[in-house]
Protein backbone atom coordinates (compact mmCIF):
# COMPACT_ATOMS: atom_id res chain seq x y z
CA UNK A 1 0.00 0.00 0.00
CA UNK A 2 1.58 3.37 -0.92
CA UNK A 3 1.57 6.35 0.58
CA UNK A 4 0.90 9.78 -0.62
CA UNK A 5 3.43 12.70 0.58
CA UNK A 6 1.40 15.29 2.20
CA UNK A 7 2.63 18.83 2.11
CA UNK A 8 2.55 20.32 5.14
CA UNK A 9 0.32 23.08 5.77
CA UNK A 10 2.24 25.81 6.84
CA UNK A 11 3.89 24.96 2.76
CA UNK A 12 0.76 25.05 2.01
CA UNK A 13 0.22 28.98 3.82
CA UNK A 14 4.07 29.32 2.18
CA UNK A 15 2.86 28.70 -1.59
CA UNK A 16 -0.51 30.66 -1.38
CA UNK A 17 1.25 33.45 0.08
CA UNK A 18 4.08 33.38 -2.55
CA UNK A 19 1.04 33.13 -5.56
CA UNK A 20 -0.39 36.22 -4.06
CA UNK A 21 2.86 38.00 -3.93
CA UNK A 22 3.29 37.47 -8.05
CA UNK A 23 -0.19 38.33 -8.60
CA UNK A 24 -0.13 41.32 -7.04
CA UNK A 25 3.26 42.45 -8.89
CA UNK A 26 1.07 41.17 -11.91
CA UNK A 27 -1.42 43.56 -10.67
CA UNK A 28 0.31 46.92 -11.13
CA UNK A 29 2.76 45.67 -13.96
CA UNK A 30 2.05 44.47 -16.82
CA UNK A 31 4.13 41.76 -17.16
CA UNK A 32 3.65 38.41 -19.57
CA UNK A 33 2.28 35.40 -17.06
CA UNK A 34 0.36 33.00 -19.18
CA UNK A 35 1.04 29.81 -17.12
CA UNK A 36 2.01 30.47 -13.39
CA UNK A 37 3.08 27.99 -10.93
CA UNK A 38 3.13 28.80 -6.95
CA UNK A 39 5.39 26.58 -5.03
CA UNK A 40 6.68 27.49 -1.57
CA UNK A 41 10.24 27.63 -2.23
CA UNK A 42 9.60 29.95 -5.72
CA UNK A 43 6.98 30.93 -8.41
CA UNK A 44 7.79 29.55 -11.73
CA UNK A 45 6.50 31.72 -14.93
CA UNK A 46 6.37 29.74 -18.34
CA UNK A 47 5.99 33.04 -21.59
CA UNK A 48 5.81 32.39 -24.90
CA UNK A 49 8.82 34.25 -26.56
CA UNK A 50 12.13 35.44 -25.35
CA UNK A 51 10.75 39.02 -25.41
CA UNK A 52 8.34 38.21 -22.52
CA UNK A 53 11.52 36.85 -20.97
CA UNK A 54 13.22 40.37 -22.09
CA UNK A 55 10.19 42.09 -20.12
CA UNK A 56 10.72 40.59 -16.76
CA UNK A 57 14.14 41.31 -17.25
CA UNK A 58 13.62 44.48 -17.72
CA UNK A 59 11.08 45.37 -15.24
CA UNK A 60 12.96 42.86 -11.93
CA UNK A 61 16.25 42.52 -12.90
CA UNK A 62 18.39 39.27 -12.66
CA UNK A 63 20.52 36.14 -14.42
CA UNK A 64 19.58 34.28 -16.80
CA UNK A 65 20.65 30.85 -17.11
CA UNK A 66 20.66 28.60 -20.44
CA UNK A 67 20.11 24.84 -20.21
CA UNK A 68 19.64 22.13 -23.54
CA UNK A 69 16.12 21.05 -23.44
CA UNK A 70 16.53 18.66 -26.30
CA UNK A 71 15.77 18.38 -30.17
CA UNK A 72 17.87 21.73 -30.77
CA UNK A 73 15.98 23.77 -28.07
CA UNK A 74 17.15 25.64 -25.01
CA UNK A 75 15.57 26.92 -21.91
CA UNK A 76 16.62 30.22 -20.77
CA UNK A 77 15.44 30.62 -17.13
CA UNK A 78 15.46 34.21 -15.57
CA UNK A 79 16.76 34.09 -11.74
CA UNK A 80 14.52 36.91 -10.21
CA UNK A 81 12.54 38.36 -7.20
CA UNK A 82 9.52 40.45 -6.24
CA UNK A 83 10.51 43.87 -4.95
CA UNK A 84 10.84 44.11 -1.42
CA UNK A 85 7.35 43.50 0.60
CA UNK A 86 6.64 45.82 3.91
CA UNK A 87 8.43 43.14 5.95
CA UNK A 88 11.82 42.82 4.14
CA UNK A 89 10.90 39.68 2.42
CA UNK A 90 10.78 38.94 -1.31
CA UNK A 91 9.27 35.57 -3.53
CA UNK A 92 11.66 34.27 -5.67
CA UNK A 93 10.60 34.02 -8.92
CA UNK A 94 11.87 31.62 -12.14
CA UNK A 95 10.49 32.81 -15.60
CA UNK A 96 11.45 29.74 -18.25
CA UNK A 97 11.00 30.55 -22.20
CA UNK A 98 11.96 27.63 -24.94
CA UNK A 99 14.44 29.48 -27.15
CA UNK A 100 15.80 27.49 -30.57
CA UNK A 101 19.59 27.20 -30.35
CA UNK A 102 21.16 29.78 -32.83
CA UNK A 103 18.24 32.36 -32.49
CA UNK A 104 18.89 36.24 -32.40
CA UNK A 105 18.36 37.40 -29.05
CA UNK A 106 18.00 41.28 -27.92
CA UNK A 107 21.99 41.81 -26.54
CA UNK A 108 20.44 43.15 -23.24
CA UNK A 109 18.83 39.23 -22.89
CA UNK A 110 22.25 37.86 -24.29
CA UNK A 111 24.12 40.08 -21.45
CA UNK A 112 22.40 38.87 -18.30
CA UNK A 113 23.07 35.29 -19.39
CA UNK A 114 24.78 33.64 -16.34
CA UNK A 115 28.70 33.10 -17.92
Amino acid sequence: MGTKPIRSISALAQTSDNRIAVESLLDYTPLPAPTLIARADAVFVMVADVDDLGQWLHALGGRIHRTSAADGLELWTLLTATPKRADGSSVQVRVSVPVPMGELVQDEIRAAVAA
